[in-house]
Formats: C-alpha cells, structure tokens, sequence
C-alpha cells in the first residue's frame, strides 16, 4: 500500500490530466458522430448501453439509469425522445407489469452500429495514446518498493 501524507507529485497530476485528456478526445468525437448522425450524445449513450448490457441484465429502464448514472427522470426522457424518432421501443415486463422493457427498432440498430463502428475504428487510432496515458497514471501512484516495509 502506498504511504501518503495526502501530497501528490507534479508527476501524477500530468499523468492524471493527460489520461483524462485523452479521454475527453476520445468522448468528443463520438459526441460529435452522435451529432453528425442526429442523435444528441446521451441518445447514443442510451442506445449503446441498451445493446451492450452484459448478459442476463434486463434492459429496464432502472438498469440503463444505473449503467449511465442518469436518474430515472433522465433516462425516461432520452426513451421518450428516441422513441419518438421510431429509434428504440418500449414494452411492459411479462413478469413484472409495472417495469418497461426498451428495445432498439431495426431502424436505431442500424444506426447504432454504424456509430459504433466509426468509434471502434477511432479507437484503435487513439487506443496507443490511452494506454500510455494510462500506464503513466498506474506507474505515477505505484508505491516505492521501500514504503510497503514502512506500512
């Protein structure tokens, strides 16, 4: 374990902040795919975390609220928005009547994959770049081999 007085070195905040950076650049871009395919970036956020939920988890609207940190109010908006668009549909539960089950239309499948494709494909571009960063951040807090015998 790290000994720590609560200090930080000039060295790990670089590393900290060119890590977020790098991610921002990574997260302005697809907010700006999201856009160019005219979706707002928290539909495109809602309509990935629908397809990508793990196996096994219901794609409720409690779930998704949970996946993206959003509040209940939050998420049913972004449903009432893309399901306006013919993007993503809703059903009740057959096991739990008062829960809505979303669902992604062909339509917003369709869209969705395309963005994800262009997002994987800058991901590979970007990926070097988000590994060193983030190996810095890991290298920069990493205890001296001496402090874990003070500890």
């Amino acid at each position: 374990m790290r000994v720590s007085n609560g200090t930080m070195t000039a060295v790990e905040f670089r590393a900290l902040a060119e890590f977020r950076y790098r991610i921002r650049i990574y997260l302005n871009g697809s907010e700006e795919a999201a856009r160019n395919a005219g979706l707002e970036p928290q539909q495109y956020m809602l309509m990935l975390a629908l397809r990508g939920l793990p196996a096994g988890r219901e794609p409720s609207i409690r779930e998704l609220a949970d996946r993206m940190q959003l509040r209940h109010h939050t998420i049913v908006e972004l449903v009432d928005r893309l399901e306006q668009r013919q993007l993503l549909r809703r059903e009740r539960s057959r096991t739990d009547r008062r829960q809505v089950i979303l669902h992604l239309t062909p339509r917003g499948g369709k869209i969705l994959t395309r963005l994800a494709r262009q997002r994987i494909s800058e991901l590979r571009t970007a990926a070097p770049a988000l590994v060193r960063a983030l190996t810095a951040v890991i290298r920069s807090t990493r205890a001296p081999k001496n402090a874990m015998a003070r500890s």
